[in-house]
């Protein structure tokens, strides 16, 4: 007697073994491994169907793009990530943790398209209408044509999208949403991929703009299946520190625009309010030059924004020095010392505790800031304040030495701008000579105080 075998599939990445676990070995996901179903070994075949007038394929070249171009919902900085607007038919997804101010954001871009004279729907799931209408009434995000709705059933919500007949639909949020033709609650695999198809299927066949929101999982990644991510045209992920008010918004796909813009928000007591120039949000407000300050010019996405880096040296007894970082990478940081201590000539580095942070809440990941770090340290090393005028930005390698970074002209261009006379960067040439460039142009500055005070 032959033995049957059964398998078991991950709802997530497709990986299957031969026995139910926990936990799927290919992308370590819980309780995603299911029972999948039985091969038969009954061979279909699929006959062609017959194909409407209207769904004819033409040449590419014929087809129209006015009705799907984009259309601004009345917030530049997030039509910026979104590549100049909103697009008929597209689905865009919008995550972030919880408490960030996502439905906010949502609110209000819900208030601006339906003060253009669009009919917008806003689905909540998760609140009732009066709580939403009390956050949209301390927002100021009322209008006639913003419709709400307290829906969590799909068969509703498709309900309420014949009888609004909205131009702009928002459900906050897809995990919260259930389908009564699937089994299991919402926010499984299951409910979310039935929801999500469902709702972008109805936006694709009438031209539906469709937002929706996601909630991410412990680690910041988008919760629910993997799938969720490629049937949407667009994922932005709205992030920022509790402890701060700025916000910042990115696109991680979009098939109609760039994914390497960022928009800018302050989250107000009346909501949420643009940024369009960000440049003084990340730099201190001290009038007079203080030693261990330094101010790099940060590229985030195609913006190029002046971040002010902080360090302070103390010495200590400890035979471990403490290292603290804040804004910054913290094995960089450990480069950045080992390189200043043994190409720069700083030697007194392994017996001071150091501390490195950067101003407004802003978290440098690139390696271009590696300049900015090694002379905020040096200047709080040698109690040399910097010039206000000198910005400094470039990647250090291990060999000392001061490499390009991307969109150098555009960084040079921004700091001139905003009142950057000198600039420290791979023209230094080694990590040796832009700090004593830094140290001298300290001292002159130095003098001058001086001069002027006599």
């Amino acid at each position: 007697m032959a033995r049957t075998s059964t398998a078991f599939r991950c709802t997530e990445c497709g990986w299957s073994t031969a026995k139910w676990v926990g936990r799927c070995a290919e992308c370590q996901q819980w309780g995603t491994v299911v029972e999948a179903a039985a091969p038969t070994g009954i061979t279909r075949t699929v006959k062609a169907a017959a194909i409407a007038p209207s769904q004819a394929a033409r040449p590419i070249a014929h087809i129209e793009v006015a009705a799907t171009s984009h259309r601004p919902s009345g917030i530049g900085e997030f039509d910026r990530v979104l590549g100049g607007g909103i697009v008929a038919g597209a689905a865009i997804l919008l995550s972030g943790e919880p408490g960030v101010g996502k439905s906010t954001l949502l609110l209000e871009v819900a208030a601006r398209v339906a003060a253009s004279g669009r009919r917008v729907l806003y689905v909540s799931a998760e609140e009732s209408a009066a709580q939403v209408r009390l956050r949209a009434g301390r927002t100021g995000a009322l209008h006639d044509e913003l419709y709400l709705a307290a829906e969590a059933d799909l068969a509703t919500v498709l309900g309420q999208i014949d009888e609004v007949a909205p131009e702009l639909l928002i459900v906050d949020s897809v995990q919260t949403v259930a389908s009564s033709l699937v089994d299991g609650l919402p926010g499984q695999p299951s409910q979310v991929r039935e929801v999500a198809s469902t709702l972008i299927r109805v936006a694709k066949e009438r031209d539906l703009p469709l937002l929706l929101v996601g909630h991410v999982t412990k680690d910041g990644t988008i919760a629910g299946p993997r799938l969720l991510e490629h049937l949407v045209d667009v994922v932005c992920h709205f992030e920022g520190d509790r402890q701060t008010a700025l916000r910042f918004v990115r696109a991680l796909k979009n098939r109609f625009g760039p994914t390497d813009e960022v928009g800018c928000f302050e989250m107000t007591g009346d909501g949420i309010a643009e940024v369009p120039d960000p440049s003084g949000l990340f730099l201190s407000r001290s009038r007079t030059a203080v030693s261990g300050t330094c101010v790099t010019v940060a590229l985030e996405g195609r913006r190029a924004l002046p971040v002010e880096v902080q360090a302070l040296v103390v010495a200590t007894k400890a035979p471990q020095p403490r290292r603290v970082v804040n804004g910054v990478d913290p094995s960089r940081v450990a480069m950045i010392l080992a390189v200043l201590e043994r190409r720069a000539g700083l030697k007194a580095l392994g017996e001071h505790d150091v501390y490195v942070s950067t101003v407004g809440g802003v978290r440098l990941v690139e390696p271009g800031a590696d300049l900015a770090i090694a002379v905020a340290i040096a200047s709080a090393m040698r109690d040399r304040a910097v010039p206000h005028e000198l910005a400094a930005f470039g990647e250090i390698s291990l060999a000392g030495e001061v490499r390009p970074v991307a969109a150098a002209t555009q960084r040079a261009t921004e700091a001139r701008r905003l009142g950057y006379t000198a600039i420290l960067d791979v023209e230094a040439g080694s990590v040796r000579a832009a700090v004593e460039r830094a140290m001298l142009a300290a001292k002159g500055s130095r003098e001058r105080e001086l001069d002027a005070a006599f």
